[in-house]
């Protein structure tokens, strides 16, 4: 039976506790009275992986069985997540991977033939050929690749776009042509945490950024309290007015996964762990993983990060369609993250660890440090932000102003010419979002080459754009204090010395709360 999450105060008897910092970790003495709000431990994995996917294709929610939907003659079409998803990396066989080959199953058991398979990568990068074989396994590379049938999705290529329609707010509606003329559309998902899934798959990963603008505004961010909160974030709302049109259109089949909390594999598992629960065995890992990544070469030490793959269970897949399927999934991983909280605090604190959804086999650059603090984790609540309004947010990450000049490049732009201008979200994207998500370089190397989208530094600033205008400062401990200005916040030192620096905004004696992840949690703040 697993533990729930639970709040710890420290008190005189706390050790050090583990904080994140891009590619390393500290042990951080917190104040007395700090609240530190821990995830729950891991939810058993179901025993038979491949039964649980049959039991849920051939028993679905609110849809005939995947099998009475397959015919011979008819256009099958297979979506599914790309490398954002899981974070870290799955151990193989991907849950993608085997889903994907149960379906190529059935569909050849009914005479299928006309299949593809589509990574809807949005406007993120196209994924390698690599990284498309770690996703959908080596016999589905072989049988589908070659051919031109497993391919990414392109935002750029207007030929294979299709504009359904407008929303009843005056939503455009545009995705993958091939998807939208498909008899059968099967989405394959994996649900990390509660923002992903339900009508954020099909709108969202197969849109053109003439569908995406209507909802990746600053505007929509602001007002989206919390992107975890489906019911308040008005991201998740304009995303469901698209689905609910297109299922209108199209029929399609949703496959949703969840994961347990087993996100470090050894020697790091001791990151899963309470740290007053440590055995000897996970001291000395601490210690020498600390030591190694002391004097290991930057280069190394990210190679070694970069490489791990987590030993996830799968607690659950489920299918059918999208809304009956996406509340199960939201239950179940409600289940696995969600911490009840009591109140708000003055100050929060955050540790930012070396991934995100954008830095998959890349680099984490201070925009996309920023986008997973300030974005992803601070929103990770239900309720009410953890921190008061007008309140502090201290993080930990070096924000080293390194950028990938091949997955990167609009960011380096962005940082040097747009925030030197404005951090101001509204401002930045009147003044500048349509020169970059038009100019024909980013184009073209988001079309040919593994770039992101010129607009996506606009899409992570804006992520961020509800913590920048709910709280009234943000420390980042570590941070290279050049870029970090440059972003608009301030860097300090040590924790104490950033609490100093807030003291004018929250006192001298302020209620904090330090989030402890990864693994990930999902705070349900109470009044």
């Amino acid at each position: 039976m697993s533990r729930p999450g639970f709040v710890l105060e420290v008190d005189d008897r706390t050790p050090p506790l583990v904080v994140h910092e891009g590619e390393g970790f500290r042990l951080e003495e917190f104040p007395l009275g700090t609240r530190v709000v821990y995830p729950p431990e891991s939810l058993p994995a179901v025993d038979d992986v491949g039964q649980t996917i049959r039991e849920a294709l051939l028993h679905p929610e609110g849809s005939e069985p995947l099998p009475a939907l397959l015919r011979p003659g008819m256009r099958l079409t297979i979506a599914f997540d790309d490398i954002s998803l899981p974070l870290p990396p799955m151990r193989k066989p991907d849950v993608r991977q085997r889903i994907i080959e149960q379906v190529l199953t059935y569909a050849a058991e009914a005479g299928v033939d006309d299949v593809e398979l589509i990574s809807a990568n949005a406007l993120h990068r196209r994924l390698t050929a690599g990284e498309l074989r770690d996703i959908v396994g080596e016999r589905v590379f072989r049988s589908f690749f070659p051919q031109g049938q497993l391919t990414n999705h392109d935002a750029e290529d207007r030929a294979n776009l299709l504009h359904v329609g407008l929303t009843d707010a005056g939503e455009d509606v545009e995705i993958n042509r091939r998807a939208a003329e498909s008899d059968l559309l099967v989405y394959v998902n994996v649900n990390l945490v509660a923002m992903d899934g339900g009508h954020k798959s099909v709108p969202v990963g197969l849109a053109s950024y003439r569908s995406l603008r209507h909802h990746h505004n600053s505007k929509t961010m602001v007002r989206s309290h919390s992107f975890m909160d489906q019911e308040k974030s008005h991201l998740h709302q304009s995303a469901s007015r698209m689905g609910r049109m297109l299922a209108q259109h199209l029929k399609i089949f949703t496959i949703e996964t969840t994961l347990n909390n087993d996100v470090f594999p050894a020697p790091y598992d001791f990151l899963l762990k309470r740290e007053w629960e440590w055995n000897l065995r996970d001291q000395a890992s601490m210690l020498g993983a600390r030591r190694a990544l002391s004097v290991a070469p930057g280069q190394l030490r990210h190679r070694v990060f970069q490489r791990l793959r987590a030993p996830y269970g799968v607690t659950g897949v489920r299918a059918g369609e999208t809304e009956a399927v996406h509340e199960k999934t939201l239950a179940m991983v409600h289940r696995q993250q969600l911490v009840e909280v009591d109140g708000q605090s003055d100050v929060l604190v955050l540790g930012v660890p070396y991934l995100g959804p954008y830095n998959v086999n890349s680099v984490m650059n201070p925009i996309l440090a920023t986008c997973t603090g300030l974005g992803y984790f601070f929103n990770s609540y239900r309720g009410a932000p953890v921190v008061r309004r007008g309140g502090a947010v201290i993080l930990y990450h070096p924000m080293t102003p390194q950028f990938s000049q091949l997955h990167h490049p609009s960011y380096v732009d962005f940082f040097e010419e747009v925030l030197a201008e404005s951090t101001d979200a509204a401002v930045i994207e009147a003044k500048y979002e349509e020169a970059y998500a038009t100019d024909p370089w980013y184009v073209h190397l988001y079309r040919t080459s593994h770039a992101y989208h010129g607009v996506h530094p606009f899409y992570m600033w804006y992520w961020a754009a509800h913590a920048m205008d709910h709280v009234q400062d943000v420390v980042w401990v570590g941070g290279d204090r050049s870029a970090v200005q440059r972003l608009g916040f301030r860097a300090a030192s040590t924790l104490s010395d950033a609490l100093e620096m807030v003291s004018g905004t929250v006192g001298r004696s302020p209620s904090i709360t330090y989030l402890h992840t990864p693994p990930h949690l999902f705070a349900d703040v109470r009044p």
